[in-house]
């Protein structure tokens, strides 16, 4: 059997295993699981830790290994809700919802000019997402195609049953979303990492990162406002807190207002880890100096 294949088979048992099994018996393995994870101390651990520690230097080994668990234990809770969440009801998605500056998004929507939400990988952006399509505004977000495919497409229905309009991550997504944003939709779209290589250079926790381009390029594009937001865990459910609309700057070139645009993305995104770090779950390298760990000492005090 392909790589491939077993890795379809792996994701595939999971969801039904982890939808079978009991709710609070799901969550506690899931907790296990990541305990055990975290215990293996493998690249993806070792990448987390250092991620988290750009937000906190100064923590001591002991501190960050707390930080880094508990932030693995968040990822697989992210798993096991996906896992779980075709079962869930419309009632019980809007019920486990609270949300902070929420007429940031919907006066846009409700005026015709479209909505951009730029967000990063924490929390559970899915839940975030299907409590809009459950409460009158279905989305478009982009997702990045992966292998397998049979995996791809797994994860694409999911979503499409949520109420989300998926788009393949490609070289005309950007003419499609504005499209979108023109007739006065919402696109989401997850913009912590740079996935495309020419991505905009910020400064982030102190280092510079790359970070796309799409969500400044759309809002200048398409006159839709551009708009972040941070999900994070909250007892049984999420809280998302949006942030007001980045403005346009009336000067300079297009690439000059696209990267003042992004770097306000970043410093907001900052702001909101550093405050709920390890509901972050950023596994991959975004900075472009490497790995924060191997310059300092693992035992910062």
């Amino acid at each position: 059997m392909s790589r491939s294949s077993l890795t379809y088979l792996l994701y595939s048992s999971l969801w039904k295993i982890t939808q079978w099994l009991p709710e609070k018996t799901a969550y506690r393995l899931a907790d296990r699981a990541a305990d055990f994870i975290f215990k293996k101390n493998g690249k993806q651990i070792q990448r987390l830790r250092s991620n988290y520690q750009r937000f906190h230097p100064t923590l001591n080994s002991v501190e960050l290994d707390a930080m880094t668990r508990e932030g693995m234990r968040s990822y697989l809770r992210y798993w096991c809700d996906t896992f779980r969440f075709p079962k869930w009801s419309k009632e019980r998605t809007i019920s486990t919802v609270v949300v902070n500056g929420e007429h940031f998004l919907r006066e846009p929507i409700a005026e015709g000019r479209g909505c951009i939400v730029a967000l990063p990988h924490a929390g559970n952006w899915d839940h975030a997402g299907a409590y809009f399509c459950a409460t009158g505004i279905p989305l478009t977000t982009v997702a990045e195609h992966l292998e397998p495919e049979k995996l791809f497409r797994k994860f694409l229905t999911y979503r499409q049953n949520i109420g989300m309009e998926v788009l393949d991550l490609n070289s005309r997504v950007i003419a499609v979303l504005a499209q979108r944003l023109r007739s006065g939709k919402l696109v989401a779209l997850v913009a912590d990492r740079d996935l495309s290589q020419s991505g905009i250079e910020v400064q982030f926790a102190g280092a510079p990162a790359r970070m796309p381009a799409g969500p400044a390029l759309l809002a200048i594009q398409t006159g839709a406002d551009l708009i972040n937001a941070y999900v994070k865990y909250e007892g049984n459910g999420i809280r998302i807190t949006f942030e007001a609309p980045i403005s346009v700057p009336s000067e300079g070139t297009q690439p000059e207002k696209v990267k003042a645009m992004t770097q306000i993305s970043a410093t907001r995104f900052e702001k909101a880890i550093r405050a709920s770090t390890s509901d972050w779950h950023m596994l991959q390298r975004i900075w472009i100096d490497g790995d924060f760990i191997e310059r300092t000492s693992a035992d910062v005090t």
